[in-house]
Protein backbone atom coordinates (compact mmCIF):
# COMPACT_ATOMS: atom_id res chain seq x y z
CA UNK A 1 0.00 0.00 0.00
CA UNK A 2 1.67 2.96 -0.80
CA UNK A 3 0.84 6.97 -0.24
CA UNK A 4 -1.23 8.96 -2.22
CA UNK A 5 0.61 11.57 -3.77
CA UNK A 6 0.48 14.95 -2.22
CA UNK A 7 0.09 17.97 -4.48
CA UNK A 8 1.25 21.38 -3.36
CA UNK A 9 0.40 24.36 -5.77
CA UNK A 10 0.71 27.51 -3.38
CA UNK A 11 -0.47 29.69 -6.48
CA UNK A 12 -3.77 28.07 -6.70
CA UNK A 13 -7.14 30.01 -5.22
CA UNK A 14 -7.72 28.88 -1.77
CA UNK A 15 -11.57 29.05 -2.15
CA UNK A 16 -14.28 31.87 -3.28
CA UNK A 17 -15.58 34.05 -0.70
CA UNK A 18 -19.23 33.80 0.04
CA UNK A 19 -21.89 36.14 0.42
CA UNK A 20 -21.79 34.82 4.22
CA UNK A 21 -18.70 34.97 5.02
CA UNK A 22 -18.56 38.70 4.09
CA UNK A 23 -22.29 39.14 6.04
CA UNK A 24 -20.17 37.69 8.70
CA UNK A 25 -17.20 39.94 8.75
CA UNK A 26 -19.14 42.90 8.49
CA UNK A 27 -20.90 42.01 11.29
CA UNK A 28 -17.73 41.41 13.29
CA UNK A 29 -16.22 44.92 12.51
CA UNK A 30 -19.73 46.59 13.19
CA UNK A 31 -19.40 44.65 17.05
CA UNK A 32 -16.09 45.57 17.05
CA UNK A 33 -16.85 49.10 16.54
CA UNK A 34 -19.42 49.25 18.73
CA UNK A 35 -17.76 47.84 21.42
CA UNK A 36 -15.18 50.69 21.41
CA UNK A 37 -17.71 53.03 21.40
CA UNK A 38 -19.27 51.73 24.44
CA UNK A 39 -16.20 51.27 25.87
CA UNK A 40 -14.90 55.21 25.36
CA UNK A 41 -18.80 55.71 26.96
CA UNK A 42 -17.74 54.39 30.31
CA UNK A 43 -14.60 55.24 31.07
CA UNK A 44 -16.09 58.81 30.24
CA UNK A 45 -18.57 58.44 32.53
CA UNK A 46 -16.57 56.53 35.15
CA UNK A 47 -14.19 59.80 35.07
CA UNK A 48 -17.06 62.01 35.42
CA UNK A 49 -18.33 59.93 38.73
CA UNK A 50 -14.36 59.57 39.52
CA UNK A 51 -14.44 63.75 39.63
CA UNK A 52 -17.17 64.27 41.32
CA UNK A 53 -16.73 61.52 44.35
CA UNK A 54 -13.19 63.73 44.64
CA UNK A 55 -15.26 66.68 44.81
CA UNK A 56 -17.70 65.54 47.23
CA UNK A 57 -14.95 63.85 49.68
CA UNK A 58 -13.06 67.45 49.29
CA UNK A 59 -16.07 68.77 50.59
CA UNK A 60 -16.60 66.28 53.27
CA UNK A 61 -13.18 67.08 54.83
CA UNK A 62 -12.22 70.16 56.17
CA UNK A 63 -9.47 71.98 54.65
CA UNK A 64 -6.43 71.41 57.37
CA UNK A 65 -4.61 74.47 56.25
CA UNK A 66 -7.88 76.53 56.47
CA UNK A 67 -8.69 75.60 59.97
CA UNK A 68 -5.03 76.77 60.82
CA UNK A 69 -5.79 79.86 59.10
CA UNK A 70 -9.13 79.94 60.68
CA UNK A 71 -7.06 79.43 64.22
CA UNK A 72 -4.99 81.88 63.45
CA UNK A 73 -7.67 84.40 62.65
CA UNK A 74 -9.29 83.82 65.75
CA UNK A 75 -6.38 84.34 68.02
CA UNK A 76 -5.39 87.74 66.29
CA UNK A 77 -8.88 88.66 66.52
CA UNK A 78 -9.08 87.57 70.31
CA UNK A 79 -5.59 89.33 70.75
CA UNK A 80 -7.65 92.32 69.32
CA UNK A 81 -10.39 92.08 71.60
CA UNK A 82 -8.47 92.05 74.79
CA UNK A 83 -6.60 95.16 73.79
CA UNK A 84 -9.79 96.80 72.95
CA UNK A 85 -11.28 95.96 76.40
CA UNK A 86 -7.82 97.42 78.27
CA UNK A 87 -9.57 101.20 79.71
CA UNK A 88 -6.93 103.20 77.83
CA UNK A 89 -9.06 106.30 78.11
CA UNK A 90 -9.74 106.56 82.23
CA UNK A 91 -6.38 104.89 82.81
CA UNK A 92 -4.41 107.28 81.22
CA UNK A 93 -6.30 110.23 82.70
CA UNK A 94 -5.70 108.72 86.48
CA UNK A 95 -1.83 108.66 85.28
CA UNK A 96 -1.94 112.48 83.80
CA UNK A 97 -4.02 113.85 86.80
CA UNK A 98 -1.59 112.40 89.31
CA UNK A 99 0.98 113.88 87.17
CA UNK A 100 -0.50 117.04 87.15
CA UNK A 101 -1.27 116.69 91.01
CA UNK A 102 2.27 115.74 91.81
CA UNK A 103 3.21 119.68 90.44
CA UNK A 104 4.40 118.34 86.61
CA UNK A 105 7.26 116.57 88.80
CA UNK A 106 6.90 113.08 87.58
CA UNK A 107 7.16 112.18 83.61
CA UNK A 108 6.04 109.01 82.39
CA UNK A 109 8.26 107.37 80.22
CA UNK A 110 6.00 104.15 79.20
CA UNK A 111 2.85 102.01 80.19
CA UNK A 112 3.16 98.30 78.59
CA UNK A 113 -0.17 96.51 79.86
CA UNK A 114 0.00 92.68 80.52
CA UNK A 115 -3.64 91.90 79.31
CA UNK A 116 -3.37 88.56 80.90
CA UNK A 117 -3.20 89.16 84.08
CA UNK A 118 -5.07 92.90 83.62
CA UNK A 119 -1.55 94.40 85.23
CA UNK A 120 0.23 97.68 84.29
CA UNK A 121 3.87 98.54 84.19
CA UNK A 122 4.79 101.88 84.21
CA UNK A 123 8.12 103.55 83.82
CA UNK A 124 8.53 107.14 84.87
CA UNK A 125 11.17 109.79 86.27
CA UNK A 126 10.67 112.11 88.87
CA UNK A 127 13.19 114.88 90.60
CA UNK A 128 13.71 112.92 93.66
CA UNK A 129 12.22 109.39 95.68
CA UNK A 130 9.49 111.44 97.55
CA UNK A 131 7.63 112.74 94.38
CA UNK A 132 7.96 109.25 93.07
CA UNK A 133 6.51 108.58 95.97
CA UNK A 134 4.03 110.65 96.15
CA UNK A 135 3.11 110.08 92.92
CA UNK A 136 2.54 106.53 93.77
CA UNK A 137 0.44 107.45 96.62
CA UNK A 138 -2.10 109.04 94.19
CA UNK A 139 -2.18 106.40 92.05
CA UNK A 140 -4.22 104.71 95.05
CA UNK A 141 -7.16 107.01 94.76
CA UNK A 142 -7.60 106.49 90.79
CA UNK A 143 -10.71 104.90 89.86
CA UNK A 144 -8.91 102.82 87.47
CA UNK A 145 -5.64 101.55 88.85
CA UNK A 146 -5.67 99.46 92.06
CA UNK A 147 -2.74 98.36 93.97
CA UNK A 148 -0.06 100.21 92.69
CA UNK A 149 3.45 99.27 93.96
CA UNK A 150 6.91 100.56 93.33
CA UNK A 151 8.82 97.73 91.91
CA UNK A 152 12.51 99.62 91.32
CA UNK A 153 14.12 103.06 90.74
CA UNK A 154 17.66 104.24 90.62
CA UNK A 155 19.24 107.81 90.88
CA UNK A 156 20.55 108.88 87.31
CA UNK A 157 24.11 109.57 88.27
CA UNK A 158 25.05 111.20 84.71
CA UNK A 159 22.32 113.59 84.97
CA UNK A 160 23.43 117.21 86.92
CA UNK A 161 19.86 117.14 88.48
CA UNK A 162 20.13 113.45 89.35
CA UNK A 163 16.82 112.27 88.75
CA UNK A 164 15.11 109.14 90.16
CA UNK A 165 13.94 106.89 87.20
CA UNK A 166 11.35 104.23 88.84
CA UNK A 167 9.15 101.38 87.55
CA UNK A 168 5.48 100.60 89.27
CA UNK A 169 3.29 97.94 88.83
CA UNK A 170 -0.84 98.31 89.36
CA UNK A 171 -3.90 96.03 88.41
CA UNK A 172 -6.30 97.98 86.45
CA UNK A 173 -10.20 97.38 87.23
CA UNK A 174 -12.68 96.71 84.50
CA UNK A 175 -15.06 99.82 84.17
CA UNK A 176 -18.77 99.21 82.88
Amino acid sequence: MSAPLVTLDFMAPHGRTTSAGVALLMFGLTALIAAGFEYYSLSLQRAGLQFRLEASLRQSRPDPRGDERTARANAAAAGVATALSTPWTAMLADLELASRDSQEQVAILAVEPDHEKHRVRISGESRDLTGALAYINRLHTGATLQYPMLDSHEVVADDKEHPVRFTLTADWRALP
